[in-house]
């Protein structure tokens, strides 16, 4: 291996994933979540930029969109906080013990409850993912269709 650095001065690191802009945030044990420059440097605390109290902050993962989300695996629910704008509280109900998340690009969240041993899987985005293989319509209740090719 090349080029290893390590990042001290964290709180009992859980998780970590890849955040917007070639940084990456780390899930902390003692109710954190803390976001990082491609420099390594520190950004933001997600609990003094958004005034939020987690519980215990488990597994995190970030969207195309540039929102980074959060399972609460003490609270049980998943946050979803935008690059600007208020936390949004996406799963609230249903979760046993949230500990791992991933989100796909067409707007998929991946949960592992190991509470209850299962995958959930939500969807929580409101408009469909587009790629240039897709024609976006005015009407936001018309599916996208498939260019003929």
């Amino acid at each position: 291996m090349q080029g290893v650095r390590s990042i001290s001065n964290l709180q009992g690191p859980r998780y970590v994933c890849p955040a917007p802009e070639g940084g990456f945030a780390v899930s902390e044990e003692c109710g954190d979540v803390k976001v990082f420059s491609n420099t390594n440097k520190p950004l933001s605390s997600i609990s003094s930029k958004y005034h939020h109290h987690f519980g215990n902050p488990a597994g995190i993962c970030s969207d195309s969109e540039g929102n980074i989300l959060v399972a609460d695996e003490q609270h049980q629910k998943v946050y979803l906080f935008p690059s600007s704008g208020s936390p949004i509280c996406l799963v609230s109900k249903g979760l046993q013990r949230p500990a791992g998340i991933a989100c796909s690009t067409q707007g998929l969240l991946f949960v592992a409850d190991s509470g209850d041993n299962s995958i959930k899987v939500f969807k929580y985005r409101v408009r469909p993912y587009y790629s240039a293989d897709v024609t976006p319509s005015d009407s936001p209740n018309v599916t996208p269709r498939r260019r003929a090719k």
